[in-house]
């Protein structure tokens, strides 16, 4: 392939995701059969072949699945990648020269500009003789180079790279939205079980405690309970989990609040069999159900009433949370879930499941909640069943 029309290709990829990319490859053939319309939709085809190990950063590991396109894509003899600390791989010919490759990016690592260079080869069956260096950047830092070897470095090839190390960049800074988005939820569960744990341990270590003496039985199956309970809740791994998992912490966690309220906390739960293996993010639910019984019915008198529905929606699971408790402001509700207002009384839990909600499957799946002074509370959550990116560990 030409590397200036690769390069040219390369400018439109930029901010194309790779799954597009490859939709379009695959209908290649009824797109027509000129030699320019085959060269367009090779490159389409072989950039949306690097891009997936690219989206790991730029590690050794990704570089080396991804150096093979790369070098198609810009049509030299070889290439070299590198990090801002050595040499990630070498692929192609002229393998002798690797050892000199991290050198040769050394001034285009430090001054992030590219360099073209001679190189003094005493093989003369080598076809290596010049190098094109780029920079690899992102957030406007040089993070590694690219370099494109060859016999000659012609104008079409300087440009070819540069426009790939563009698109390689912009596969990188996919994969630092990902981290980000990765630590941003990692960060928020452990907010999330921060405003959980103290007052939820509290209550269940003395709900134990007072029926060590007088139902020694009763205390151990809630010990056992409690055990169960704060091993889900504290587990390290998995960002998603089933419903089926979700709903059986819930249970113990019921199973607790019950034994502290007795009869005065009513619990209906009804659940598709169908919807049981559907992926949702790791402690979307709990946090509803103890706002409903924190917030909604602690301070309520008599008898309350929790009820949790889960039900098939076709490409979606519908999932609702009710208690007839003491209800909420809607005003201070709009603050909460505006993330204007989190102090105490559900916000941070109602603000956290919703943030994580429109993270993970878009705007349109935040939380939908129903409330008002004394008249209880319903949420609601719409979760797809398969979603991108969406899977248990």
């Amino acid at each position: 392939m030409e590397p200036l029309v690769a390069a040219l290709v390369v400018v439109a990829l930029i901010a194309v995701p790779a799954t597009v990319l490859w939709r379009v490859v695959r209908g290649r053939r009824d797109l027509g059969s000129s030699p320019a319309e085959r060269a367009t939709f090779e490159t389409l085809h072989t950039a949306s072949l690097a891009a997936p190990p690219l989206r790991a950063g730029l590690t050794p590991a990704g570089a080396l699945k991804a150096s093979r396109h790369l070098r198609e894509l810009l049509g030299s003899r070889a290439i070299a990648i590198t990090n801002g600390e050595e040499l990630l791989v070498y692929d192609g010919a002229g393998e002798h020269h690797a050892r000199e490759a991290f050198t040769h990016a050394a001034e285009t690592l430090a001054d992030g500009r590219t360099q073209v260079l001679a190189l003094d080869c005493g093989l003369p069956e080598c076809p290596i003789r010049q190098a094109v260096v780029v920079p690899l950047t992102t957030d406007d830092r040089v993070i590694g180079s690219l370099a494109a070897y060859g016999d000659h470095a012609s104008a079409g090839l300087v440009r070819a790279a540069q426009e790939v190390a563009r698109w390689v960049d912009s596969q990188l800074e996919l994969a630092e939205l990902d981290r980000s988005r990765t630590m941003l939820m990692e960060a928020e569960v452990r907010a999330l079980r921060a405003q959980i744990s103290p007052h939820f341990i509290y209550n269940s270590l003395t709900t134990i405690a007072s029926f060590v003496r007088t139902d020694p039985e009763q205390a151990r199956e809630l010990l056992l309970e409690f055990a169960d309970f704060t091993r889900y809740s504290f587990r390290r791994h998995g960002d998603f989990t089933t419903l089926a998992e979700e709903l059986r912490s819930i249970d113990r966690y019921l199973t607790l609040e019950r034994a502290r309220f007795g009869d005065q906390l009513q619990v209906t739960l009804r659940v598709a069999p169908e919807v049981l293996a559907v992926a949702v993010p790791f402690l979307c639910l709990q946090p509803l159900v103890e706002n409903a019984v924190r917030h909604g019915l602690e301070s309520k008198p008599g008898v309350g009433h929790v009820t949790i529905i889960a039900e098939d929606a076709g490409a979606e699971c519908g999932i609702t949370v009710e208690d007839d408790g003491i209800g909420m402001d809607p005003e201070r509700l709009r603050r909460v879930l505006a993330g204007e207002d989190r102090s105490g009384a559900g916000g941070i839990g109602l603000a956290n499941v919703d943030e994580r909600l429109r993270q993970v499957y878009g705007d349109e799946y935040g939380l939908v909640v129903e409330t008002g002074h004394g008249a209880g509370t319903k949420v609601t959550v719409r979760v797809p069943k398969y979603h991108p990116g969406v899977a248990v560990d």
